[in-house]
This record gives C-alpha cells, sequence and structure tokens, in this order.
C-alpha cells in the first residue's frame, strides 16, 4: 500500500497555456472556434485568458520561453488536453464549414484533431 504525502500543491489544473505567435490573431480564432466575444482583455501584451468554464485556456506569445525568437515558441506538436462537445459531428461539420485544419477525421465515435493556425494540436471530444 503506497503512503499518501501532504502537499501545498493542489490537485487542480488552475489553466492551460497556448503557445501563440499573434496574439489577435490567435485570440480572434480561439473566440470563434469556442463562440466567445472576442474582445477578451490582451494582458501585458503578451497574454489572453479566455472565459471557459472549468479549466482556463492562456493564449500566450511566451517571451520568456522562445517567443521573441524568429519561429516563435514551440508549438504542441501532440495534444495536450480536450475541448469537449455534446455532438462530434456538428463540430467536426462545423470545423470543416470554418476552415479549421483537421487532421483526424472522427475516430472511434469519440474524437477528432484540429490545428490551430499556429500548428497546435487540439482534441475535440464527445462528452
Amino acid at each position: 500500500m503506497s503512503e499518501v504525502v501532504t502537499s501545498p500543491v493542489k490537485n487542480k489544473v488552475g489553466s492551460i497555456f497556448i503557445p501563440v505567435r499573434n496574439i489577435e490573431q490567435s485570440r480572434e480564432w480561439y473566440c470563434r472556434l469556442l463562440g466567445l466575444p472576442t474582445d477578451c482583455p490582451i494582458m501585458n501584451g503578451h497574454l489572453c485568458p479566455l472565459p471557459m468554464d472549468g479549466t482556463g485556456l492562456i493564449l500566450d506569445t511566451m517571451p520568456m520561453w522562445g517567443g521573441n525568437e524568429p519561429g516563435g515558441a514551440p508549438n504542441l506538436k501532440t495534444p495536450a488536453f480536450m475541448l469537449v462537445t455534446d455532438d462530434l459531428q456538428v463540430s467536426y461539420e462545423f470545423a470543416k464549414t470554418n476552415n479549421i485544419n483537421i487532421v483526424t477525421d472522427i475516430q472511434y465515435d469519440h474524437w477528432f484533431i484540429i490545428k490551430d493556425p499556429d500548428e497546435n494540436m487540439l482534441m475535440i471530444c464527445r462528452q
């Protein structure tokens, strides 16, 4: 039996950072994808917290982590989280209709992968 260790770190994810190159264009793309108003504030010139239900998403040009380099901060080459939907087929059709880069077809009637303009991989998953 393993011992439970007391820790000051909570077992709760606060927010997920998504590396982007152009904060304004990324804000517009993510707000359209998520059905959010496009007036989310940009903080300190490089952060844009999106109003989410549950765990937060923060778009970030990541100046401390390569964002000031010519190629920008490294993108997410594998899905690091999933966005949920009640209707997978309608979400897939929405992606097609809105010219979102679709990486996979619907897999196992449960999920598919898209890329944002910075080629970050994002999973859309049936709830």
